[in-house]
């Protein structure tokens, strides 16, 4: 399922709306729009995001922001690459805050642009308290945060009155490198657990939650690149996944999703190919 393309006519800048951009102004007139750019779909940009990143001056962009959402941006806008992959980093976060306040200070108008919500796992409360320290003017622009994108395509309700009466995201990947989790709490019954960032960890993490009190047979999926034509989406539960994903072949940037919801997905997937059986799991690409 291809994505149809999305207002790319950003010859001119577009202004924003009067109110929009309220707050502070910087020492010269320069702002920071700390934007989400959603899970990968570029439909799923907002409109305020659109604007924002229609009349930037320059764009930090992280390694999920396609080449779809980046064309939006003026061709003269300067672009700067500073993602982050395991093991990879393209720039040091204090070099990615000096150039913020360097465009800004500058009286531009700088787009800061991330995958997802920038506040969820995405770093950008700690950009804005750097910006803030610094006296340089900021907005933040919410996105769709990954886990919502990516499960809403897979079919997965993350809430549902019969299976989960609430939702925990949790990152798998600590920065110390570790999987030290709060176990207990993961494990609780009548939940949802969505894990961002576990793939390289899932045999620890399906193992600490059986340990922890929850049923070697609870559902449990892993979503692949969702909400592009890329997706992909392995089921199992929380004995058969990491093997599942393993045979799949699975890579970064996958989400985990955990609890009874995930059968939901039989009836309610509709994004992509029917569900095929292989090796006792159900996995799909989307067309």
């Amino acid at each position: 399922m291809d994505h149809p393309p999305i207002l790319h006519d950003a010859d001119d800048r577009e202004r924003m709306p009067e109110g929009a951009a309220r707050g502070r102004q910087g020492p010269a007139g320069g702002c920071v729009f700390l934007v989400g750019a959603g899970p990968g779909d570029p439909e799923l940009l907002t409109l305020k995001a659109l604007r924002a990143i229609r009349r930037a001056d320059a764009v930090l962009y992280d390694h999920l922001v396609s080449d779809e959402i980046l064309a939006l941006a003026p061709r003269a806008a300067v672009r700067i690459y500073v993602g982050k992959e395991a093991g990879r980093h393209a720039m040091p976060q204090a070099r990615i805050n000096e150039l913020l306040v360097q465009f800004a200070g500058a009286g531009q108008c700088v787009v800061r642009l991330k995958g997802g919500d920038p506040f969820v796992f995405g770093r950008g409360g700690e950009e804005l308290e750097e910006l803030a320290a610094r006296g340089i003017a900021f907005q933040v622009v919410p996105g769709v945060t990954a886990a919502c994108g990516a499960s809403g395509y897979a079919g997965i309700p993350l809430t549902h009155r019969d299976h989960a009466q609430s939702v925990v995201f949790v990152t798998g990947h600590l920065c110390d490198g570790s999987v030290n989790l709060d176990w207990p709490a993961l494990a609780r019954p009548h939940q949802t657990v969505v894990i961002y960032m576990g793939l390289a960890g899932l045999a620890e993490i399906c193992a600490q939650l059986v340990a922890h009190g929850l049923p070697v047979s609870t559902p449990a999926a892993a979503i692949e690149r969702g909400t592009t034509p890329r997706q992909r989406v392995v089921i199992g539960d929380l004995g058969t996944l990491t093997r599942l994903v393993e045979e799949a072949r699975l890579r970064p940037p996958a989400l985990i999703v955990v609890g009874e919801v995930v059968k939901l997905r039989s009836r309610l997937a509709w994004y992509g190919e029917a569900e095929q059986p292989a090796k006792g799991a159900r996995a799909t690409r989307a067309a």
